[in-house]
């Protein structure tokens, strides 16, 4: 129900359908009362190659993509206590790579409150990355979402 009115109100301001998939998907992203989240402390190895899943942040509350500079947040175990922050990683998929800048942290290890917008924890594999990194990337808008790269320290 909530969905429809959304796409109804949607139509009438014009607005394009992927802003409706956005905020139907920060919707279904909260987290489940009752549900158990797995939560991390460590994340894979870093390497001059390490796999990873880049998802969309926009570094404010409550949205997503909207910085307007090449920003990520890394997993708990990358983001290793702030060791990384305001350092740069390289990130590389479908043939393009680009540098972003360490801004914050995914928590891993808590989420479903307040501080976190009820969503659940980060996995331990992500960089949450601003829409200027997709676009630096060059993935088109319907892709954008999560994708997976190569990233390693600048």
């Amino acid at each position: 129900m909530l969905k429809l009115r959304l796409a109804g109100q949607a139509a009438r301001l014009g607005v394009r359908n992927h802003l409706l998939e956005d905020a139907t998907k920060r919707m279904t992203d909260c987290c489940v009362q009752g549900k158990l989240y797995t939560t991390y402390k460590y994340s894979p190895a870093v390497s001059s190659h390490t796999k990873a899943v880049l998802t969309l942040n926009s570094f404010e509350k409550g949205g997503d993509g909207g910085a307007p500079s090449e920003f990520v947040a890394l997993s708990t175990g990358w983001y290793n206590k702030g060791s990384r922050c305001l350092n740069n990683i390289t990130i590389s998929a479908r043939g393009r790579s680009m540098v972003a800048m360490v801004v914050d942290e995914c928590d891993s290890t808590m989420g479903c409150d307040e501080d976190h917008d009820y969503q659940p924890p980060c996995p331990n594999n992500i960089v949450d990355a601003s829409k200027a990194v997709w676009e630096a990337l060059g993935v088109p808008l319907a892709d954008w979402g999560e994708l997976d790269i190569i990233w390693s320290d600048a």
